[in-house]
């Protein structure tokens, strides 16, 4: 009997999995941070108005959640989000939880329209970065990352602003800095940043 259960199980587990390829799935479910985890600061993150509210000294937050048993490798993410004046925050791609820091594994995929930080929304941060703003402070946009093989492609509003092939752009021993497979994270750059996140949409790639 334990037998046939463990069965009816893996069949049931590998059937959602199957399921959830190539369909977007969202991430946040407009009322709390369930299948979150927030690093450092937890009290930078909150969700008001079916919004997750990033206000606080540093911290990210790390989806953990069932989807994709939260280690993805092809992969796309989308995100409807809005920055404040002076704000700085970042999508972090093929990453892992870390209590303290900034997430030493992976890519952080650049948010921000008008801090001082010259690196603008859209970068692979700081291995290909975009200078120019494609959008304004206080307007909701959609940032979109596809993550393929060796490439990373970045849309902002539908319209491709930066594409990275890390074949073509690094060689050697990479590090942990690198394409490999993980999860999402959301950052909380510093107490003055202030940006609002509607929605975060995965859709798992073959």
């Amino acid at each position: 009997m334990k037998y046939l259960f463990s069965i009816i199980a893996l069949f049931i587990f590998t059937f959602q999995l199957s399921a959830q390829s190539g369909e977007w799935i969202e991430l946040f479910n407009g009322k709390n941070l369930d299948g979150w985890k927030v690093s450092e600061n937890p009290q930078s993150f909150n969700v008001e108005d079916g919004v997750i509210k990033v206000a606080g000294p540093r911290g990210h937050a790390f989806y953990m959640g069932e989807v994709g048993n939260h280690d993805f490798k092809n992969f796309e993410v989308m995100v409807e989000l809005k920055t404040m004046p002076k704000a700085n925050s970042g999508i972090f791609i093929h990453t892992e939880y870390q209590e303290n820091g900034w997430p030493n594994k992976g890519y952080e995929i650049q948010v921000n329209q008008s801090h001082s930080d010259w690196r603008k929304t859209g970068s692979v941060y700081s291995f290909q970065d975009v200078r120019e703003t494609y959008v304004q402070d206080g307007e909701w946009y959609t940032e979109h990352v596809i993550v393929q093989g060796d490439q990373i492609t970045v849309k902002v509003n539908g319209k491709i602003i930066n594409e990275y092939d890390e074949s073509e752009v690094r060689t050697g021993d990479l590090g942990d800095k690198k394409l490999s497979s993980g999860t999402i994270a959301l950052q909380a750059h510093d107490p003055e940043s202030v940006i609002y996140y509607r929605s975060v949409k995965i859709k798992i790639l073959d």
